[in-house]
């Protein structure tokens, strides 16, 4: 079978998602297409069309390898093993269109590609909430990264045109629509690579976790920063840190504003919309403190820009794209503005991305051709 993984965009609520709060994705028409097939041998094997590497392993308890790519397939294969599932040898070949290391989501839809396959050619009928469980977990115990389940839940549960606010907590997902004709969504990437990443992003955890049992002592309602407010958050700013008090503050900040963005899309306000994603922007880059130059640059110049809504970093952050909200008929001379001011400001050339937003995973029917 042939399968499309979309990659995917978050318009605003960063950081959040593993603090039990709001998050606002959309999936988009940069993918990983898998082609999968039973083989009928005990042999998994693999191949990166990207990469050009192949890797063969055994089809029985699989373990990580050295393979940083190979890691994020076998973490699925290792899910359905831990919920007594058989899977047999079988060939997977992929490769796709998001570019790697752009906070794209590349992972997730490699991961939830993969899942959506296994499920249907071993029969396991597995929901698309269960399969994105499944898949958080591979890049849990795999790929070593703590994330959340939104970047999984948008590659899945994606609906064109359609924007899909997931409360992490309770998992209750609500649709809203999306006007790509009223503002196109440009990503505009930074090119620098997340090598901070990882490491700062699992300690973003830990900082909120910290914060998590200050509060809790004083509020035992509060089980997350979900919980939390921005009063309760300043009363404790001595006994928090001051670190650990602006992390708080942003994700209690960031829930309030995926909020009052949904409300602005169905009044159908891009302005106001895209003064949250401002506002986003800034809270990443001074109290959360994972923006770069590289981005913070580029969301200033889409400031100066005629014809956008708003702009701000997007994904873990240190790198990869900053997501702007542009005026359709304003985009060429956006991504011109863009590139320019790169350019001028840090010497370095912009890669921008006009993207549409799709549907979740999906299979694809092939037409053979003569």
């Amino acid at each position: 079978m042939v399968v499309r993984a979309p990659g995917r965009v978050n318009l605003i609520g960063e950081h959040t998602d593993y603090n039990q709060g709001f998050v606002l994705p959309a999936a988009i028409d940069k993918a990983i297409y898998f082609a999968v097939g039973l083989s009928g041998t005990s042999i998994i094997r693999l191949y990166s069309h990207d990469n050009q590497q192949l890797y063969t392993t055994e089809a029985g308890p699989v373990e990580p390898c050295t393979i940083l790519w190979a890691n994020y397939l076998l973490g699925v294969v290792a899910q359905f093993q831990q919920r007594g599932i058989a899977v047999p040898g079988f060939d997977c070949v992929f490769g796709g269109s998001i570019p790697m290391g752009a906070g794209l989501s590349s992972s997730a839809a490699v991961e939830c590609g993969l899942a959506y396959a296994l499920d249907a050619l071993l029969h396991t009928n597995l929901d698309r909430m269960t399969l994105a469980h499944l898949a958080q977990k591979a890049e849990h115990e795999f790929a070593l990264v703590q994330c959340g389940l939104m970047d999984q839940f948008a590659s899945l549960f994606g609906q064109a045109g359609q924007v899909v606010r997931l409360d992490c907590r309770s998992l209750q997902y609500e649709y809203f629509p999306f006007d790509t004709r009223a503002a196109q969504v440009v990503l505009c990437n930074s090119g620098v690579k997340h090598s901070l990443a990882s490491s700062e992003y699992n300690l973003r955890r830990q900082e909120c976790e910290q914060g998590v049992a200050v509060l809790h002592r004083h509020y035992p309602h509060v089980q997350s920063l979900r919980d939390a407010t921005l009063p309760q958050v300043q009363a404790r700013w001595a006994e928090l840190g001051d670190v650990v008090y602006r992390r708080c503050r942003y994700v209690v900040e960031e829930n309030a504003r995926v909020e009052a963005a949904c409300q602005h899309l169905l009044a159908g306000d891009l302005r106001a919309f895209g003064r949250e994603m401002y506002a986003s922007h800034a809270g990443l880059r001074d109290d959360y403190q994972v923006s770069c130059r590289e981005l913070d640059v580029l969301v200033a110049a889409a400031q100066q820009a005629p014809g956008v809504f708003g702009a701000r970093m997007m994904g873990g952050g240190f790198g990869g794209c900053t997501i702007n909200l542009v005026a359709p008929d304003q985009v060429d001379s956006f991504i011109a503005h863009q590139t320019a001011a790169y350019q001028q400001q840090l010497g370095l050339p912009l890669e921008t991305y006009q993207t549409t937003i799709v549907s979740g995973v999906d299979t694809l029917e092939l037409v053979a051709l003569h």
